[in-house]
């Protein structure tokens, strides 16, 4: 599943530099999340960064956007297709995920 920004969001811009994909942006009203450029920080991170950093908690699980730990590593893979690390720890398995803590 992505994450997405609730409205709460106080468009401090947090969040924006933490993402390993660029898939946040800042919207017209709230900084804006595209679900097909999140990986949830699969492969990158243990956690969601965007989360680990909000100070208002405003980016949560999009429940419109259920994808498992298999989707987002295939995807982080694709967006990143010069990252010979992120591809050898995805062969191996062995990939931070929040899915595995």
């Amino acid at each position: 599943m992505a994450t997405y920004i609730t409205a709460d969001c106080i468009n401090c811009g947090a969040c924006e530099p933490e993402c390993p994909n660029e898939a946040i942006s800042e919207g017209d009203e709230i900084y804006i999340i595209d679900p097909e450029l999140c990986t949830e920080c699969v492969g990158f991170y243990d956690h969601e960064a965007c989360q680990a950093v909000c100070p208002v908690e405003c980016c949560l699980p999009d429940p419109n956007h259920l994808e498992d730990e298999s989707a987002l590593i295939e995807r982080a893979i694709k967006l990143h297709p010069d990252d010979a690390e992120l591809s050898q720890r995805a062969s191996a398995n062995n990939y931070p995920s929040r899915f595995r803590k």
